[in-house]
């Protein structure tokens, strides 16, 4: 076990408290999904008409599936969208192991995708979910037909100020230390907090959208497994940044196959602007949307930009559409999935 690593938690057994519901917005359905060893939350929305392909969004770290709640119905004449909350965020439970590395979020990725035949996907990720979604599209092209990656949680050598304080998360006690030091924070003052340091604009959240934001961190702080879960994704994610070679996520990055839409804010405080460059260099098939005004979130803060630039990347890749099909399909015919995620490329977060 590396020095990154948590102590992999036992199974969950005990009953989890009631608290409020989850918020969901019109035009939206939650269902659970029962896999091995995870249950998950989905929030889909009703297409326009049937038969549009596939998206599947990827919220980041200390998000939701809600997260995805002003882009997707912007979407729902070109694709038929499903949003997961990921082990142990929105209303999932953690995972029976207690793992919540990059690698185990990923492979309940792929277990939901593989369950619900829904694959290939147009695959979408913020931060940490970018991070788990390009590992995801490097390990199975087959269940991708694009990419967008909103400020990836790639591994940066120079890491903004503004992040440390997500990233001492990681270290063994600093989140009991931080629940015991912030008792006293309200769940408003809590959210304010989050809203100064993911938006490039905290003015751009509407009442509503604060209050709603305020409800969800009531519900969240009334689960006994909150920070456990902050803890070891952040350690997860740490843990995923110090990996080289073909595990690395750099690398991983290159090996993708899918188009790539590649959307970076130029106020992201966690996300560093100076890595759109890299990004663009290592995805193969990428395009990039900046905005100069945007932070951490840019689908909540921008979400018809977000649309717009996923539209265009709809119509760039029309003559590649099968391209996914064609991987799927030789898969299909015996060559078998590439899994690439296993146990050991940063399991025990």
């Amino acid at each position: 076990m590396s020095s990154t690593e948590l102590p992999a938690a036992p199974a969950t057994t005990t009953v989890l408290p009631k608290v409020a519901p989850v918020r969901v917005a019109e035009g939206e359905a939650l269902r659970s999904v029962s896999l091995p060893g995870v249950t998950l939350t989905v929030r889909s929305r009703q297409p326009a008409r049937e038969g549009l392909p596939p998206a599947l969004y990827v919220h980041g770290l200390g998000g939701s599936s809600q997260n995805w709640s002003a882009l997707m119905p912007l979407l729902d004449d070109v694709v038929d969208s499903e949003a997961v909350d990921l082990p142990g965020f929105g209303d999932s439970p953690p995972p029976d192991d207690g793992n919540y590395s990059i690698t185990a979020h990923a492979r309940a990725v792929i277990r939901f995708l593989d369950a619900s035949g829904r694959g290939p996907v147009h695959l979408f990720g913020n931060s940490m979910g970018g991070a788990i979604v390009t590992r995801v599209a490097a390990a199975r092209p087959d269940l991708v037909r694009t990419l967008t990656l909103v400020s990836p949680a790639l591994p940066e050598l120079r890491v903004q100020r503004s992040a440390v304080p997500t990233g001492l998360l990681a270290v063994p006690g600093v989140a009991a230390l931080f629940t015991r030091y912030t008792r006293q924070w309200t769940a408003e003052q809590r959210v304010r907090g989050v809203m100064a340091l993911c938006y490039g604009d905290p003015a751009r959240v509407t009442q509503d959208g604060f209050r709603h934001a305020v409800e969800e961190m009531e519900r969240r702080m009334r689960l006994p497994y909150m920070w456990d879960a902050m803890a070891r994704s952040t350690r997860g994610l740490v843990n995923a940044y110090t990996l080289g070679g073909q595990h690395g996520l750099w690398r991983q990055a290159e090996r993708v196959l899918a188009p790539t839409l590649l959307v970076y804010g130029g106020r992201d405080q966690l996300v560093g602007f100076r890595m759109a460059a890299r990004a663009a260099r290592a995805f193969r098939d990428s395009r990039m949307l900046t905005l100069p005004e945007a932070g951490h979130v840019a689908m909540m803060e921008y979400p018809e930009r977000v649309a717009a630039a996923f539209r265009d990347l709809l119509r760039d890749t029309g003559a590649q559409a099968s391209a996914a099909e064609s991987v799927s399909a030789s898969v299909s015919a015996g060559a078998g999935p590439v899994t690439g995620v296993t146990d050991t490329t940063d399991a025990g977060s």
